[in-house]
Order: C-alpha cells, then structure tokens, then sequence
C-alpha cells in the first residue's frame, strides 16, 4: 500500500461569505462542493478545488462562527502551500497581492523551493511555491472561470508544513506507519529543524515538512488554523487494507467513515495532529453536472432527510457564479 499523495486539507472559517470571495476571487480557486460539516450540520463544509475538485488539489474550510482566532504552536498544521508552474507565475502572485493589499512576504528559497508567503483575512498561513521545472508535480486542470490567466494558475495543494516541539512522534507515525522517507533534514533556524518528508509512491512528488521547534508553546486551534490534513489513497477496497493494517498494529483509529464523496479514515498522531486518509474516487461529480458544481447546498444521501432542518440553520450563501 503507497499513499498517493496529499489529497486535502481541512481549514476553519468564521465567515463563509468573506472566505468564499478570498479563495475564489482573489486565489482563482473552484468552489467544488458546497456542503456541510457531517460532524455538526449546522454549518458549512466548503471544497476549493480546481474545475472538477480533483484530489491533491483541494483545500476545505469548516464555517465554525463562534470560533476565537487560532494560536500557532506545537501540535499544528502550521502552513499550506500551492503549486505554480515557474517563478514568472511567483512574480505575478506578488503584484497580485500587492494590487488586492493581500498581507504577504518576499520571494524567497525555503526547503528547496522558490516561495511567496501569505494570509488570508483570518492570518491562514499560506505560500504559493514555484514548482522545479525538471521535477514538476502533475497539474490539476484550473477553474475555467478563473480570474487568473492559466499560465499562472494555481494547480495543486503544495507541501504542508507541520510544527512539533518533538519531532520524533509524528516522524515515526510518517515513516513506519504510512511510510514516507526522510529526503532531507536541516537546521532552519538556531534550534530549529526541518524534516522534508516524501511519498512512498512514484507517482507523486508531494512532501510534508515537519519542523522541530523546541521552544513552540501548544496550539490554540480555531479561525486561521487548520483542522487536519488528508493523504490519498484509490479505492474502498485500499482504504479497507489501511483500516484493518492501523488496528493490527493497535494504533487509536475512526475506522472506514462514509462521507459519500470520498471515504476515510482518521489516525490522531501523539502531538496532537489530525491525519486522515482519504479516497480518490468517487469524488465531486457524484451527484452534480460539472457546469454547476458549488452552486447549491449539495448533502449526501443519508443526509436528505434532514434537508429542511439543515438549510434552516444555514446563513444564506449565495455561491452562483457569475462574471465581475
């Protein structure tokens, strides 16, 4: 069994009106699916993609309102990244987000990669990274509605970086459990550590970064933060294998979860670090026609019968696209 590489990453909102325009009208990103949190129906689940939400594309945000503002530190998911295909599409990021006064940093090398450094309105950190183009990653297929020009379009979700004060828990959960490789390690700063970590698989070039800082205090987790990040795996029958594989080796799991669109499982790490698995298939075009993807609330079967009840407890978000 490989994972195939990173499939998502599940973020927290406050406002899904104000995050709806950021990733979609300053990011260029798809909304895919606008659903709602199957662990708590009264708010939304809402997937960003490219055209189709194809995995390894995907970040998503739970509409958590009453959430207080995210305190980074130890036991976090603590950056997001998405591909670009050159440094020319890097430059052009930057002048985008000087145009739309987007808080962001300079363009600089960080764990082998040319990036750019930024927030969303909650201080979501974020990069966008310049793919090595002797090494590129396979593209995703950009929103065709996009407002940004193709050429430099974000493609797919980056390396996710995740921040320890010990390093050796969520190191031994990468490797001997879901089997990732330690590619490099080097000090980034005085005590601190970066461990770049990739696949098993060939057919990815997605890395996790694991950086040791001893001086961290626990994260506060809330609007800003992220939630946990997914790994890809193909089918049921794959995720089944994972699922029986984690329970022989005794290690506290969710078990197989049904979440219609893909199936799961969840494995919390001792630092705290929500990991999930994550099917490919049968994914978003499950129960939408392409050309109206995200522009309802789409629920999934065994959700229907509470249609009504659902709606009733969701704020309007109109989701519609339409050319500005």
């Amino acid at each position: 069994m490989h994972l195939r590489g990173i499939h998502h990453v599940s973020a927290i909102t406050a406002h899904a009106s104000a995050n709806y325009d950021f990733y979609t009208k300053i990011l260029g990103l798809r909304l895919v699916k606008k659903s709602v949190n199957q662990d708590d129906l009264g708010v939304y689940h809402l997937f960003y993609g490219d055209q189709t939400g194809a995995p390894g594309t995907k970040i998503t945000f739970f509409e958590m309102p009453d959430a207080e503002v995210n305190k980074h530190g130890s036991g976090s998911i603590s950056s997001t990244s998405f591909r670009v295909a050159n440094e020319q599409a890097l430059q052009y990021w930057k002048e985008r987000f000087l145009d739309k006064n987007i808080e962001h940093g300079e363009i600089s090398r960080w764990a082998g990669k040319l990036v750019l450094p930024f927030q969303d309105f909650e201080g979501q950190r974020l990069r966008i990274v310049s793919d090595d183009p002797d090494n590129a990653s396979p593209n995703g297929s950009p929103w065709e509605h996009s407002p940004v020009p193709e050429s430099n379009a974000i493609h797919r979700l980056g390396p996710i970086e995740i921040s320890v004060r010990n390093e050796k828990p969520t190191l031994k959960l990468l490797t001997t459990v879901f089997g990732m490789h330690v590619v490099h390690e080097e000090t980034v700063e005085e005590k601190k550590t970066l461990y770049r970590l990739a696949m098993s698989s060939e057919q990815t070039t997605d890395e996790v970064h694991v950086i040791r800082d001893p001086a961290l205090h626990f994260q506060r987790p809330g609007r800003g933060g992220v939630h946990h990040v997914a790994f890809r795996v193909k089918n049921r029958e794959e995720l089944q294998s994972w699922v029986d594989y984690v329970n022989e080796l005794g290690i506290p799991n969710s078990g197989f979860v049904d979440r219609y669109y893909f199936q799961s499982l969840y494995v919390r790490d001792p630092n705290g670090i929500l990991f999930e698995l994550a099917t490919d298939e049968p994914g978003f075009l499950i129960d939408e026609a392409e050309h109206q993807l995200g522009e309802s609330l789409s629920l999934p079967p065994f959700l229907e019968n509470k249609r009504t009840q659902i709606e009733a407890k969701l704020l309007p978000l109109n989701t519609t696209w339409h050319k500005e």
